[in-house]
């Protein structure tokens, strides 16, 4: 890493802990995690499925009617119950009587809690079961549940269709929300937890929906429904079984806090490995060549422990929910059985009812419990949400302007600039220049001195504290970025290529240009020096580290692109610092030529490549110190001079005549 992007990176550092950033990987910056506020998140996700409304309003009527099929089920089995029962009974009753003449006998006979039993069963003295009434019973219930599989089936499928459409607008927003973040906010993310955020924690959230939408709509209805057809069948047992409510709520509180804490510290602590991971690995020739192999295993152990610590508590917190609700649910069954027979042997209730109650006492608990796990899993997707939601919530690049850019001459005016990155660090206090049109300006200086933040004023990377910067009478600030970036061409020290071949990353700097213009500016950039060599030319297809061209290779492309974009003016960071030094003479040349009837601003640290400039600024923290061409700062025993003279004390020594 260079001087300059280590001064950089050390005031984007100061600006996130400012900010309320706290230690995250070596040397970098990671903003606070946000307290997990349920609700509230809950709200705001689920209403990013609004546009949805009408499909989701079909899901509700297609799981209110199929858990209704699903609940009137037991309702319909027990009357096939009581039907084969009455028949078990009615074959060895004398026939020839009626029921109610047979109920009368009985009573007169001490035989009162048999009567009241046969009262409630359709019994007929002497005939065995009723297997016609029986089968239509059965055949009832089967089309019942079949329809209801069939809802769930659609359900299940018009949910899917809703939650992957929710979750892509998602995807297509925060793509959208990177592009006008500003870029201090990039500077204060580490790559890997920034990537977590829109990959991991969205994918989480799809599937936590998923999981979680169709069960729980199911869920509640079916508690409802449950509900009324239990106080329908036995008000007594309907209230005993809703004892289990309070108790089973407590419990599912008290977990699902707990897991609530270990999902959010889970995701939190997979966004700090994926930072580490992906830090490490970026940089793993210089772990090797610095031989801190040990140190970074040893980060990644201690993180991937955090990670393992969180996400086995919360996984097994999640995983007891569901067994402790059945053994809730157990007792809660034990108690209805034994009470339901004591109904059944004493006339009060007929046995089908009974049977009918237990099915919906298993029909209550169940979706209470389905709840309770769900609201777990819900909690794991809400707590990324929340995470999603914080890089929605960012603060935005300021206004873009309105005001139209006319034909470019190149003539940029610093107007008392103020700029500082972090407000108890001023950078730049007062700085004023003027760089007329077709002038190359050098900015040189010492790291830290402010020269790549000149720039990054100049393309609006980042707004000015006070002052204002204009182009040809026009402030920047008050046109639309893109206008302005379209007239800006900008070669910097670190390169960067795209996956594609050579063509497409020197046409991403104009993409309707033609081949020839295309190889005309490879031409300019002496890229055709080495790509006839490749096998496929123009069409070698490099990765997107450029992994595959040497530093001076990607460098050279990276000019040509900015040849072929044709801007009004040049931003050269350290453009040819990667080059050797006889390529570096010929791109001069080249960029001579392209600087004609063009301003360009320089910044370099070689100062054998800026001696032809027309302006040369020396900077010193924030502040232009000196200013000139090459030849008049010589003359004065300054900054410049002294840069000079520690980079070609050599040859000015040789220079030096012997009787000096």
């Amino acid at each position: 890493m260079s001087d300059k992007k280590a001064n950089k990176r050390d005031e984007t550092i100061e600006v996130a802990r400012k900010s309320g950033a706290q230690g995250h990987g070596p040397g970098m910056g990671r903003l606070n995690e946000k307290a997990v506020n349920f609700l509230p998140s809950l709200k705001r996700l689920l209403a990013r499925f609004a546009p949805h409304r009408v499909a989701i309003g079909f899901v509700v009527l297609m799981s209110m009617l199929g858990v209704g099929f699903n609940v009137v089920g037991p309702k319909i089995l027990g009357r096939a119950t009581d039907y084969i029962v009455a028949g078990l009974v009615g074959k060895n009753l004398p026939s020839g009587i009626s029921k109610e003449q047979l109920i009368e006998q009985m009573r007169a006979t001490g035989q009162g809690d048999m009567a009241d039993l046969i009262s409630k069963m359709p019994v007929v003295p002497g005939m065995g079961i009723n297997t016609d009434k029986v089968g239509e019973i059965l055949l009832l219930a089967l089309g019942l549940y079949v329809a209801a599989a069939l809802l769930s089936v659609a359900q299940g499928w018009i949910l899917n269709i809703i939650v992957q459409g929710g979750i892509r607008q998602l995807r297509t927003d925060v793509a959208s929300k990177l592009e006008r973040l500003p870029l201090s906010y990039f500077d204060s993310q580490p790559r890997g937890e920034l990537l977590s955020r829109v990959t991991n924690d969205i994918d989480n959230i799809a599937q936590s929906l998923q999981q979680t939408a169709q069960q729980m709509l199911n869920s509640v209805f079916m508690l409802i429904g449950v509900l009324v057809m239990m106080f329908w069948v036995s008000p007594l047992l309907a209230v005993l079984t809703l004892l289990i409510v309070p108790v089973s709520g407590v419990v599912a509180a008290l977990i699902g806090k707990r897991s609530q804490r270990e999902f959010a510290a889970m995701w939190k602590a997979t966004g700090e490995l994926n930072s580490e991971i992906e830090e490490a690995y970026s940089g793993h020739s210089l772990v090797k060549v610095f031989g801190r192999q040990r140190e970074v295993e040893s980060e990644f152990a201690e993180r991937n422990r955090r990670l393992r610590e969180s996400s086995f508590l919360g996984q097994f917190l999640a995983g007891i929910m569901m067994p402790v609700m059945f053994f809730i649910g157990n007792l809660n069954y034990v108690v209805i059985a034994v009470v339901g027979g004591l109904r059944v042997a004493s006339g009060s209730m007929p046995l089908g009812d009974v049977q009918a109650f237990i099915q919906y006492s298993r029909m209550f608990t169940q979706p209470i419990s389905q709840v309770a796990s769900m609201a777990n899993m819900l909690q794991s997707g809400v707590a990324s949400a929340e995470r999603v939601f914080e890089v929605l919530d960012t603060e935005e690049v300021s206004t873009e302007g309105t005001a139209a850019l006319p034909e470019t001459k190149g003539r940029v005016v610093f107007d008392h600039v103020k700029f500082s990155y972090s407000p108890d660090k001023p950078l730049i206090e007062d700085l004023s220049l003027v760089a007329e049109p077709g002038q190359a300006v050098a900015i040189v200086g010492p790291t830290g001195a402010g020269k790549t933040t000149l720039v990054n004023l100049l393309m609006r990377f980042y707004e000015l504290d006070g002052g204002r910067i204009t182009l040809d009478g026009v402030d920047i600030s008050t046109v639309r970025r893109s206008d302005l970036r379209s007239r800006l061409g900008m070669v910097l020290q670190d390169t960067w290529l795209f996956e594609g071949t050579i063509r497409d990353n020197i046409a991403y700097g104009r993409p309707g240009a033609s081949e020839d213009e295309i190889h005309a500016a490879a031409e300019a950039a002496y890229v055709n020096r080495f790509v006839h060599t490749l096998p496929l030319g123009y069409d070698t297809v490099i990765d997107d580290e450029g992994s595959n061209l040497s530093a001076g290779e990607r460098q050279l492309v990276t000019i040509a692109r900015a040849f072929l974009s044709d801007p009004s003016l040049l931003i050269l960071d350290e453009a040819t610092s990667s080059v050797d030094t006889r390529t570096e003479v010929l791109v001069q040349e080249a960029m001579a030529k392209l600087r004609q009837g063009r301003t360009s601003f320089v910044i370099a640290h070689r100062l054998s490549t800026i001696r032809d400039a027309d302006l040369i600024l020396v900077m010193e923290q924030g502040a232009i110190v000196e200013q000139g061409n090459h030849h008049d700062l010589l003359q004065i025993p300054g900054h410049y001079k002294a840069l000079y003279e520690s980079q070609f004390a050599a040859a000015i020594d040789h220079e030096v005549p012997a009787h000096a």
